[in-house]
């Protein structure tokens, strides 16, 4: 596809923010063959992640991956610039900075007084509002979402966010830029936590409750119990607590509290008390060297419970309330059943989607269990999504 007469490869694409995710956009546009521009007003920034880049570039070829003159014609292709002034001939630009509503705002108003009136602007915010984003615009119609997962180069999904004001033929136009860079691309209405950042929070949210409750032990047994069950029975590929502490209980909990407050406080996306500690005590995870598991040199990894019937407990009430998300997701038409269930495979490595997951479980089971568990509590968070109990009535499956 085409744009105004350029061909695909012969955009430029400009990267706002030189960090993990920024330079990661910038390496996959460049390998994709595009002339780029990343621009940072810290200049020591845009230093390291210029150094970044050489740095995974040649592992790269170390590995056989590229060849170096691939690597030569990538280095070559970007360019780091203080100045936003050198967005002038971009084509697309890709705001990757804190994830800050006013200071976003302020960037892409600054963006508009450079850029041609031809430029698509880009925001790569996991859960902000796009719709916000564009009103601060002079032209809201070339906004839009474009949200990478990280590393942006690996990842294989990127979700195409519209706000409303966005012209449906801009978007388009983005998605098939990104498409040809090799992604997966899905569609997702600009609702907070779009498709993954949504639909995945009863994985960390569930698991924090499970253990709040008591179901398990107190400290490192009953996380690396929950953990266990979710990794050998469930099949996913990290435990709940295990990747809150690879993320960062910081991130984590931020992201869960503003996901909170952004729902006017539905109870499904109530944060946890467990994690608020954490985050106050500086047990962040990897990064401090503790969080819900102690990363210090020698420490010696805590052996789970053997009961299996209580792993099989904890997996599918993690399981179920997911799936629930999900069809709540699509009951709402946040996106299609099949880029709900694409995004969550690819864009953050479940083991199957969820909501085929729900057809092989059955469509009354799923019912069964959610209203099993409101009738023990009488909490909203329980309440079992209109769809699912529609299904079930009816007999329908999400792939039949």
């Amino acid at each position: 596809m085409q744009f105004h007469g350029q061909k695909q490869n012969d955009m430029k694409i400009g990267i706002i923010g030189s960090g993990t995710m920024g330079n990661g956009i910038a390496q996959l546009a460049a390998q994709s063959g595009h002339a780029v521009v990343v621009s940072d007003n810290n200049l020591a920034a845009l230093e390291k992640a210029q150094a970044q880049l050489n740095k995974i570039l040649n592992r790269l070829v170390e590995k056989g991956k590229v060849t170096q003159e691939e690597m030569d014609a990538t280095v070559k292709r970007i360019s780091y610039e203080t100045d936003l002034t050198s967005f002038d001939d971009c084509g697309l630009v890709i705001e990757a900075i804190i994830e800050n509503l006013d200071i976003k705002k302020s960037v892409f108003r600054s963006l508009e007084q450079i850029i041609s009136l031809s430029a698509i602007l880009a925001s790569n915010t996991s859960s902000l509002s796009i719709a916000s984003i564009a009103a601060a615009c002079e032209h809201p119609e070339r906004i839009m979402g474009i949200h990478f997962f990280n590393p942006a180069p690996l990842m294989p999904l990127v979700e195409i966010v519209p706000a409303i004001q966005s012209d449906p033929q801009v978007v388009q136009r983005a998605k098939a830029i990104i498409d040809s860079w090799g992604k997966l691309t899905v569609m997702a209405k600009d609702t907070p936590g779009f498709i993954v950042n949504r639909v995945a929070r009863p994985f960390y949210g569930e698991a924090l409750r499970i253990y709040e409750e008591g179901f398990v032990p107190e400290g490192p047994v009953g996380f690396a119990t929950i953990d266990t069950a979710m990794k050998e029975l469930g099949g996913f590929r990290m435990g709940p607590f295990e990747l809150m502490d690879f993320i960062g209980n910081d991130v984590n909990y931020a992201v869960t509290a503003s996901t909170f407050q952004a729902f006017y406080y539905d109870p499904r996306y109530k944060p946890s008390f467990t994690q608020k500690n954490l985050s106050e005590a500086g047990w962040l995870g990897r990064k401090t060297g503790r969080g819900y598991y102690n990363y210090a040199e020698g420490a010696v990894a805590p052996e789970p419970l053997a009961d299996q019937t209580l792993k099989e407990n904890i997996a599918w009430r993690i399981v179920v309330m997911l799936i629930n998300e999900a069809a709540d997701a699509l009951y709402l038409n946040i996106a299609s059943r099949d880029d709900i269930d694409l995004a969550m495979t690819k864009g953050v490595n479940y083991p199957k989607g969820l909501l085929k997951w729900a057809d092989e479980k059955g469509i009354q089971h799923c019912v069964d269990t959610l209203d099993r568990l409101y009738d023990e509590y009488h909490e909203d968070r329980y309440r079992c999504s209109s769809l699912l109990r529609r299904m079930a009535r009816n007999g329908e499956s999400f792939y039949g």
